[in-house]
């Protein structure tokens, strides 16, 4: 554990070097003060329904959890927080990580994650768990491929409604990820070397659900034993354009890829043009809620 927590911390200290910006953890009130104005800002809620408070992330932290700030010439440009799951698990669940625009392409998302990783593993934890939007692709791609976590749940409408921007009052169902620290694909993912899948790799594989005319969800063959669950280019942008449209991928994503992990499936990768990959445990038929 002792050579495994060592190398986190280089690949750590290496993924923060190369995005420019300074990580560390936050311990006073004032910095949490400033958490919550950047996960306001990120997430455009206002004061009037924030995400988290100040007082509740010096709570956190005094209870031994995670809240972490990544700082650039101007201030707080991003932020991370977890909290600790029951103690036989030795899990850390990371529940919030935003990032301000002016940060785009330094890589701070992926250099957090790595801090989190080596503090973590410091803390005695074997596993971080998060959950992500699964019709986002590039979340997708970041969590199954750059971090190599895996799909551990399909959680329903987890957070209820939300009313702030992004979102938009969609239905929040959500992927569970769960990353195993000490996971061989996980250390060399954290070393530069992500888990890369294609589905030109894959043989014999049939489609789930695909986009038919004007990129409207098309569900297919939920009966091999490989299938491919796509999602749409950009879910965000489909939320504003026609709202109808992307709740019908809500729940076409739902009754496929949520069926299918409900019924003991594996998400074996994401192909980063939009496609799950999924290995079903038996052939047979799946029942559609």
């Amino acid at each position: 554990m002792n050579d495994l927590r060592t190398r986190a911390e280089a690949d750590a200290a290496a993924a923060e070097a190369s995005s420019g910006l300074r990580i560390r953890m936050l311990d006073r009130i004032e910095e949490h003060a400033e958490v919550r104005a950047l996960i306001e800002e990120v997430w455009r809620t206002g004061e009037r329904n924030p995400p988290v408070t100040a007082d509740m992330l010096s709570a956190m932290r005094t209870a031994g959890g995670y809240v972490s700030g990544a700082y650039d010439d101007e201030g707080l440009a991003a932020a991370c927080l977890g909290f600790f799951g029951p103690p036989s698990e030795r899990r850390l669940h990371s529940h919030i990580a935003g990032a301000l625009p002016r940060t785009r392409g330094t890589g701070i998302g992926h250099a957090l994650k790595l801090h989190q990783r080596a503090w973590a593993l410091g803390q005695g934890a074997t596993a971080i768990t998060w959950t992500f939007d699964p019709l986002i692709r590039r979340n997708a791609h970041f969590n199954l491929g750059k971090l190599a976590a895996r799909v551990a749940a399909y959680l329903p409408d987890l957070y209820g409604t939300m009313d702030d921007a992004i979102n938009r009052d969609d239905i929040t169902d959500r992927a569970l990820a769960r990353w195993e620290l000490d996971d061989p694909a996980v250390a060399a993912a954290a070393g530069g070397r992500p888990r890369s899948l294609r589905i030109s790799d894959v043989r014999d594989a049939a489609v789930a659900l695909g986009a038919g005319p004007g990129e409207a969800p098309v569900e297919g063959d939920l009966d091999a034993r490989t299938v491919l669950i796509a999602v749409p280019a950009d879910i965000e942008a489909m939320r504003e354009s026609d709202p109808g449209k992307a709740a019908a991928w809500r729940l076409a994503v739902r009754s496929t890829l949520g069926a299918l992990i409900a019924d003991g499936a594996t998400v074996r990768g994401f192909d980063r043009d939009g496609w799950y990959i999924v290995d079903r445990e038996a052939v047979g038929r799946t029942e559609r809620p």
